[in-house]
């Protein structure tokens, strides 16, 4: 790589320049952040979205963001922002404080030795390594991940509201703005005729658009059995996650029977579990997500696991503000095939998202910033403001 600054040096100089990548803080806040309408999922609701904000600063003075969300804390996973942010002070800063934000397998690595699983925590850390090292050699993200093979994907929006009327408005409102055409839709809070039933009314008013359902683990094997064929006709292209984790054997048979391929999410945060989940037959497509893997190249490995198996890809989200999403962007811009594009609506559920410029949605897709770093800035006013106070 020929990385500005450095080519022509001498062996000392090398030295003396990459010493001042030398990671010199790590500071986790909290942030709360109102959303513009209320999201439901099977097991819970926001109204507002918690996130953990990473600052990274290097020896030459520059810094970098990462993020970490939850999604109505503990409940998605186990992780909960304040758990995040006590874990990262006590744990993960620690174990790579003074080392060079180069190494990103080793500090990965120590970051794993400090503290198992904490994937959420983990990946905002590295996250915020990959700003930092990108702006201080001005180099995009995706450069370190192997190069950028696309500048923008295709992006759904979820409807998650309950309210069919409110749904169908919301959606035509993403048409007709040519921001989003493809829709996921919340299943399992209501009863399972009843989300049928909103469903109809959903797919019956859009035609032509590509609608996939995320049931959030609410369903058993017989529920998804008798339901999965009236899916079918109303034309659902992809279901994610009926069943709950670890249930690869009843996950495998519903798949057998069913049309409409199934995508693994939360049962499989590990690179065996994808494995588990793809040879049982309980997943034909992964969704990708950062925390779940707990660092940008364990999320491309995860993609190549995943590949490996013969599953296609999805870009996965938890409501991630646009810092978020361009982490996730960073790695989705290298991946040779992403088929079911991304889902990184989030920046535009949040009343105030944190950067000083947002990311671009339009023609249906969302641009992958193309800056240093991330190549997102954070406005750091609108940090502060923010901030959740002691």
């Amino acid at each position: 790589m020929n990385v500005p600054g450095i080519s022509g040096l001498s062996p000392a100089e090398r030295a003396d320049h990459r010493l001042g990548r030398d990671i010199t803080r790590i500071e986790p806040v909290i942030v709360d952040l109102p959303t513009t309408r209320r999201h439901r999922l099977s097991n819970t609701e926001v109204t507002f979205q918690s996130y953990v904000i990473v600052r990274a600063e290097l020896a030459d003075g520059t810094v970098g963001y990462g993020e970490a969300a939850t999604l109505g804390g503990p409940r998605w996973a186990e992780e909960s922002v304040e758990a995040i942010k006590a874990n990262i002070d006590a744990y993960l800063a620690p174990a790579i404080l003074g080392r060079n934000a180069l190494d990103f397998e080793a500090n990965l690595l120590a970051m794993k030795k400090a503290a198992s699983r904490n994937n959420a925590a983990r990946g905002a850390v590295d996250s915020a390594l990959f700003d930092a090292a990108g702006k201080s050699l001005g180099l995009p993200t995706s450069l370190f991940l192997g190069g950028a093979l696309r500048d923008r994907i295709e992006v759904l929006w979820a409807l998650a509201s309950g309210d069919a009327d409110q749904e169908i408005e919301e959606a035509k409102g993403k048409l007709s703005a040519r921001e989003h055409r493809r829709f996921k839709i919340k299943l399992g809070f209501h009863s399972p005729a009843d989300d049928m039933a909103r469903l109809t009314r959903i797919t019956e008013a859009l035609p032509g658009c590509e609608i996939v359902c995320d049931v959030n683990q609410a369903w058993s094997e017989a529920t998804a059995i008798r339901y999965l064929p009236r899916m079918a006709e109303l034309g659902i292209v992809l279901i994610e996650q009926p069943l709950r984790p670890g249930l690869l054997e009843a996950t495998g048979r519903i798949a057998a029977r069913s049309s409409i391929p199934i995508m693994t999410d939360e049962a499989a945060f590990t690179g065996a579990e994808i494995v588990a989940n793809a040879t049982s037959g309980a997943g034909s497509v992964y969704s990708l997500k950062l925390v779940k893997s707990g660092g940008l190249m364990e999320l491309k490995r995860a993609a190549g696991t995943a590949q490996a198996c013969g599953m296609e890809l999805y870009g996965g989200c938890l409501l991630e503000t646009g810092l978020g999403a361009a982490a996730h962007l960073a790695v989705f811009s290298t991946l040779p095939t992403l088929e079911w594009g991304c889902e990184h609506f989030g920046p535009r559920i949040v009343k105030t998202d944190l950067l000083r410029e947002p990311i671009t949605f339009k023609d249906f897709h969302i641009h992958c910033p193309t800056g240093p770093g991330l190549g997102v800035d954070i406005n750091e006013d609108a940090l502060a403001a923010m901030t959740r106070k002691a």
